[in-house]
């Protein structure tokens, strides 16, 4: 759920941005089923996610969940990593503004959206659409995705 966090590293890394968004999406070898690129995206995605899971301070975060929301820790810490680096963007990124970066993001992976997983393409009509990035950094918007994830509603609107 660390869309932003992943886009922003596979950028700095040259990977691809597609491969990266849409990791969560796809299972197995993913070079069985996309080209090259694409495939080495989900990979770094997929090794950040571990990398990420494995940090001390998620471990210890985790245990500060109640045990019936402990499953969703990981998602819900990677919706706050989110949200800390959208509201600190312009440290983390000085050289490009949040919305250009959102930009240059939906530039590169909206042409290539056909033949990918039809929840993906749903998931990108609407974040794109409703400017996900530029909301991650509003904590009345955190408040309501928590509070939806909290209530079975997975949607980080």
């Amino acid at each position: 759920m660390n869309f932003l966090a992943h886009l922003y590293l596979a950028h700095l890394a040259d990977s691809s941005l597609l491969g990266n968004l849409l990791a969560d999406f796809v299972r197995g070898n993913p070079h069985k089923q996309w080209p090259t690129p694409v495939a080495e995206g989900i990979l770094i995605h997929r090794r950040l996610d571990a990398m990420t899971d494995a940090l001390p301070e998620a471990k210890e975060a985790r245990p500060l969940f109640r045990p019936e929301t402990r499953r969703v820790a990981p998602i819900t810490l990677d919706v706050v990593w989110d949200h800390f680096l959208a509201r600190h963007w312009t440290h983390i990124c000085p050289e490009m503004s949040l919305d250009a970066f959102t930009h240059f993001a939906e530039q590169r992976i909206v042409p290539q959206l056909a033949g990918t997983p039809k929840g993906f393409q749903a998931l990108n009509t609407v974040m794109w659409r409703e400017r996900w990035f530029a909301h991650y950094a509003e904590p009345t918007r955190m408040a309501r995705v928590l509070n939806g994830m909290a209530h079975g509603r997975a949607s980080p609107r």
